[in-house]
C-alpha cells in the first residue's frame, strides 16, 4: 500500500505525533538485514531518525548497537551519527541524499523514522523502511533487498508528496553507505570509443570524489556506473575489505564519494541530479533505480564471484542459459553485401560450426537506401536493391544451413536524411530555434513521448511477427544527448527529460519482454556504451567494444568481469590486421581471448587461410564441448593481472560450482626476456581432488605446460602451480581440468 493510500486522510499534525511517538518505542530496536555472510545494520536515534549503524561481515550479535548514544552530549563526546537516508536540512552540511523544494517554498527536509516491514521470497528478503518529514508532507520509503546465497544487497527509494500543492525534488540518490578506515581506496572505470572499461585506482582524499555522467545514452562509454572500494590497503584479488557497487540505470548517474572531516566515508549513488528537477503533484510517487552493492572480507575476487552468481540469477536475461556461437556481418561485409555475399558467409559458417549468424547494419531503406551511415536510419523496411527476396529469404537459407538467423536495428535513432525524419520531426530530440547538433550523421528520438515509445515497440514486433523465427537481436544505440530538449514535455518539465527517457525505453524493453521472452537481445551502443545493470535484466549479452582486438580485449574484458559475468561479455574473433588497431595477431591467440567470453566471430570467413580454417573449427568444437558451460556458469578467478604483472602475462580460469571441471586461460602481452616465464598457481579447485590437466586449442606439437595430460591433485597446482612455456608477444594457451576419479 503506497503512503498516499495509506495516510491520505489523516490530518498531518496527528500524522506527525503518531509518526514521533512510534519512532520513541523503538529506541532501543536494531533493525538488520542479512545474507548468507554479510550484514547491514540500522537504529533509530533518540530525535527519531533512522541511523545507518553498520555493512561489512555479519556479526553474532547486532543487539550490541542498541545502547545508543545521547545527542545532547557536548560536541566533542558526540558518536558520528549518520542518517540511513540523509536529507538536506537542519545540521546535515554532506552531499544530501534527498533534497527537496517543498509546496510552501522551504529547502528544509528532515526525515523521522514512521515502521518497518519485512517481506521474504525464496532466497531475497526486502525490507521496507517508512520515514516521514517531520512538518511536510513528504514520505520516503527505503527499500532494501538482501539476496542471501549471492551476498549481495539492493537499495533504492520511493518519495512520495502527500501535500496539497507541488513538491521539486533536486536530488534523489538510490543509495547511501558510510564506512570508517584509516584509508580509502576507490577502483573505478573510464574510457572512450575503442577503449571502453579501462581501471584507475586512487586514494580517496578529504573532499568528495565524483563519477558520473551527463550523456542521457550511451553513458557507459567513458565511464560505469560501478566501482570498487578497498578499505585500508589498495584492492587485492585475494585478500581484503572491500565493496563493490553498481547502479541498475542506464541513464544518467551519479556515485560522490566524500571523505569529512571526521574520516569517514559517506557513498551516494544515484541518478544524476545535473538539470534533472522532477516535479511530483500532490499523490505523485517517484522511484529510483536499484543501487546494488556486496562486501568481501577476501578481496576484489569474491566481489566478481557475487555479482556474477547475482546476474546470472537476478540481473541478466536468461543468464543461466547457454548462448550460440554467432558469426556477426559487420567487419567482414559493412555496408557492402547483396544476398551472395551474405548466403556465402552463412555457408562458410556452418562448415565452421558456427551456430547463429547476424546481419548487420545496411538491409533496410528505399527511398534512402542504407548504404552507408548517412541516410535511411528510422526507414525499417527491407532495402529492395540488396535483398530482392526479403528477409524471409536469408532466414529460411540459414535454417536450411542449421543456423539461427539475428539482424541488426537502432530502433531510438533517425539520420535527418530519412522518410521518418520527414514525417515526424516533432519526435526528434531537439532545442525549439536552435540548429539540431548530429552525431555519426543522426539524431535522437524522444522517447519521453508515448507516441515514440510505440514506434520503438513497433519496428520490433513487426519485424518478429512478420518474422517469427528471427532468434536474435543486436539493438544498437550509437550517440549520446548532445542538446536536449522534448516538443513533447511540456515547459515546466524539460528537466524531466534524463529521467523519463530512460523509463520510456524500459516501457518498450517490458513490452518486448513480455512478448518475445526467447528472443536473444545484444545491448549495443557504440560498443560498450550501455554496459549497466539497468539495460542487462532486458538483455541476454553487451557488445563490449567495438575494438575487437585480442590483446586490447585482454585488458577490457579482464576490467569489464570485475563487475559484469563472463557469460554477458560478447567476445569475437576478428580479422587480422585488426580493423581498429591494424595488428597482426595470430589466429590460436584471437580466439584463445574470445572463448574466454560468449564466443562470435566478427570477420569474413574466406579471408581466414586455408591453413587456419581447421584451427578455427577445432576451436570452436573445444568451445561448445568443454569452454562454453565454464563461461556461462563457472566461478572465475583471475591469477595474473594484465595491468599488475612486471612480465607482460595475464591468466584466468573459470571453475565449475562442484570443482569437478575448470578451464585456464593464459596469455603474453608482450616481449619478454630469455627464460622469464610464468608461474601460475591456480585458484578454486578442491585441495583433495585429482586433475587431469590437457592443453586445448594446439597449433603444433609444443606443449606450453611439461605436465601436459598428467594428473595433480588441487592441492599442487594451487600451491606449487604450473609453469608455462609463454614468453613471446601472442603467446597463449588454454588448458581444460577435469576431475579423475
Amino acid at each position: 500500500m503506497t503512503c498516499v493510500l495509506r495516510w491520505g486522510l489523516m490530518a498531518v499534525s496527528s500524522l506527525l505525533l503518531s509518526s514521533i511517538t512510534h519512532a520513541a518505542s523503538q529506541l532501543n530496536q536494531v533493525y538488520q538485514l542479512s545474507t548468507d555472510n554479510t550484514q547491514l545494520v540500522y537504529t533509530v536515534g533518540e530525535d527519531g531518525r533512522l541511523i545507518f549503524r553498520y555493512y561489512g561481515p555479519r556479526l553474532s550479535n547486532t543487539d550490541q548497537f542498541a545502547p545508543w548514544r545521547s545527542y545532547n552530549r557536548p560536541d566533542c563526546q558526540r558518536e558520528a551519527n549518520y542518517e540511513a537516508y540523509p536529507s538536506f536540512g537542519l545540521g546535515y552540511v554532506n552531499e544530501p541524499a534527498l533534497s527537496v523544494i517543498n509546496a510552501n517554498g522551504s529547502l528544509i527536509t528532515e526525515l523521522v523514522f514512521d515502521n518497518y516491514v519485512q517481506q521474504s521470497s525464496e532466497g531475497v528478503i526486502h525490507g521496507i523502511f517508512t520515514l516521514r518529514d517531520r512538518v511536510a508532507a513528504v514520505c520516503v520509503q527505503l527499500h532494501v533487498e538482501a539476496y542471501q546465497q549471492e551476498d549481495v544487497m539492493a537499495q533504492w527509494v520511493t518519495i512520495a508528496n502527500e501535500s496539497k500543492g507541488e513538491v521539486s525534488l533536486q536530488r534523489f540518490y538510490s543509495s547511501f553507505l558510510n564506512f570508517r578506515a584509516n584509508n580509502y581506496y576507490l577502483t573505478h572505470f573510464y574510457g572512450t570509443w575503442a577503449g571502453e572499461m579501462n581501471r584507475v585506482e586512487e586514494t580517496l582524499e578529504p573532499g568528495i570524489k565524483v563519477v558520473e555522467s551527463k550523456k542521457g545514452v550511451r553513458t557507459t562509454q567513458s565511464e560505469n556506473p560501478s566501482f570498487i572500494l578497498s578499505l585500508d590497503h589498495p584492492a587485492q584479488e585475494n585478500s581484503g575489505h572491500c565493496i563493490g557497487g553498481a547502479l541498475a540505470w542506464s541513464g544518467n548517474y551519479k556515485l560522490s564519494f566524500e571523505v569529512d572531516e571526521r574520516d569517514y566515508l559517506s557513498v551516494l549513488a544515484g541518478i544524476n541530479p545535473f538539470l534533472a528537477a522532477y516535479k511530483l503533484n500532490k499523490g505523485e510517487q517517484f522511484q529510483t533505480p536499484k543501487f546494488l552493492f556486496t562486501y568481501s572480507a577476501n578481496g576484489q575476487g569474491t566481489i566478481s564471484r557475487n555479482f556474477h552468481d547475482w546476474a546470472r540469477r537476478y540481473g541478466l536475461h536468461a543468464g543461466m542459459k547457454e548462448r550460440p556461437i554467432l558469426l556477426n556481418s559487420w567487419e567482414g561485409a559493412y555496408f557492402n553485401f547483396d544476398e551472395q555475399v551474405l548466403t556465402d558467409m552463412m555457408d562458410d559458417a556452418a562448415q565452421m560450426g558456427v551456430e547463429l549468424f547476424v546481419l548487420d547494419d545496411g538491409w533496410f531503406g528505399n527511398k534512402y537506401p542504407r548504404n552507408s551511415d548517412k541516410m535511411g536510419l528510422g526507414d525499417w523496411q527491407v532495402n529492395a536493391k540488396k535483398l530482392p527476396r526479403g528477409l524471409q529469404y536469408l532466414i529460411d537459407y540459414a535454417t536450411s544451413k542449421g543456423l539461427k538467423f539475428g539482424i541488426w536495428i537502432e530502433p531510438e535513432m533517425v539520420n535527418p536524411k530519412s522518410e521518418l525524419a520527414e514525417k515526424h520531426p516533432e519526435w526528434i530530440v531537439q532545442s525549439p530555434g536552435r540548429e539540431k547538433i548530429t552525431m555519426r550523421n543522426q539524431l535522437l528520438l524522444d522517447l519521453t513521448n508515448p507516441e515514440v515509445q510505440e514506434f520503438v515497440w513497433g519496428v520490433v514486433d513487426k519485424l518478429l511477427t512478420a518474422h517469427p523465427d528471427i532468434y536474435y537481436i543486436k539493438w544498437d544505440a550509437n550517440r549520446h544527448v548532445e542538446q536536449v530538449g522534448s516538443q513533447y514535455l511540456s515547459s515546466n518539465e524539460q528537466t524531466h527529460f534524463w529521467v523519463d527517457y530512460i523509463r520510456g525505453l524500459y516501457e518498450v524493453y517490458d513490452r518486448i519482454r513480455a512478448k518475445y521472452p526467447d528472443v536473444m537481445i545484444q545491448a549495443c551502443a557504440s560498443g560498450g556504451g550501455r554496459v549497466d545493470y539497468g539495460s542487462l535484466p532486458y538483455h541476454d549479452e553487451f557488445w563490449t567494444s567495438d575494438n575487437s582486438d585480442a590483446l586490447q580485449r585482454v585488458y577490457m574484458q579482464y576490467v569489464t568481469n570485475l563487475i559484469y559475468p563472463p557469460i554477458a561479455t560478447a567476445s569475437h574473433v576478428s580479422a587480422t590486421p585488426n580493423h581498429q588497431t591494424g595488428s597482426v595477431t595470430p589466429i590460436k591467440f584471437r580466439f584463445d581471448v574470445a572463448m574466454s567470453g560468449r564466443l562470435g566471430l566478427e570477420l569474413q570467413p574466406k579471408d581466414i587461410p586455408a591453413g587456419e580454417m581447421a584451427f578455427a573449427r577445432e576451436a570452436i568444437t573445444n568451445y561448445k564441448n568443454h569452454v562454453r558451460e565454464l563461461v556461462t556458469k563457472g566461478d572465475l578467478y583471475r591469477l595474473i593481472s594484465p595491468y599488475a604483472c612486471t612480465n607482460n602475462h595475464a591468466a584466468n580460469m573459470l571453475v565449475s560450482k562442484d570443482k569437478r571441471k575448470a578451464v585456464l586461460f593464459a596469455y603474453c602481452t608482450g616481449f619478454n626476456r630469455r627464460g622469464i616465464r610464468p608461474t601460475v598457481h591456480l585458484q578454486g579447485l578442491d585441495p583433495a581432488k585429482v586433475y587431469r590437466i590437457t592443453e586445448i586449442n594446439k597449433v603444433s606439437k609444443r606443449k606450453a605446460f611439461w605436465g601436459d595430460g598428467n594428473c595433480y591433485d588441487g592441492a599442487y597446482l594451487q600451491q606449487v602451480g604450473v609453469e608455462l612455456q609463454i614468453a613471446r608477444q601472442y603467446d597463449s594457451a588454454v588448458f581444460l581440468l577435469e576431475e579423475v576419479k
